[in-house]
């Protein structure tokens, strides 16, 4: 008999680009929308609002993860959905927040000395994730639930 195979666990990385104004109504909807599903699914990650491009970092099973990425490359408040990072894991980075939230401002003094020049459409996704990553740790404006 066969022992079960276990199942999994991956990270995912995305850039996305916002169909329209990204108003605090459409990113708190995108945010709550995730928080729910995520809790149920067991996925886990942080979504990070630019001046009109979003990053999102999903953990957690790697059928529920790739579920959830089919879902919003389907989902109309995103365009030009673009993978980044894709890889296997053996332990969460985010696995504090079912969805954290960092907002971006381009005022914003620590955005304007890390990385003025940081395009994630053009970063190697490793380096995206170490910018997030720098993010979190500088405590820009997150809200967690």
């Amino acid at each position: 008999m066969r022992s079960p195979v276990p199942h999994r666990q991956v990270r995912l990385l995305y850039v996305s680009r916002a169909v329209g104004p990204q108003t605090t109504t459409v990113t708190t909807g995108i945010l709550l929308q995730a928080q729910s599903h995520n809790m149920t699914q067991g996925i886990t990650g942080v979504l990070c609002q630019g001046q009109g491009f979003f990053l999102q970092v999903l953990e957690g099973e790697r059928n529920s993860v790739n579920a959830l990425y089919r879902r919003i490359c389907a989902d109309t408040r995103h365009q030009d959905v673009t993978l980044l990072h894709y890889e296997d894991m053996q332990e969460r980075q985010f696995g504090q927040w079912s969805m954290a939230l960092i907002h971006l401002s381009v005022d914003d003094p620590q955005v304007q000395m890390q990385d003025p020049a940081l395009d994630p459409y053009t970063a190697s996704g490793p380096q995206v994730l170490r910018q997030l990553q720098h993010w979190l740790a500088a405590g820009l404006p997150i809200q967690m639930p």
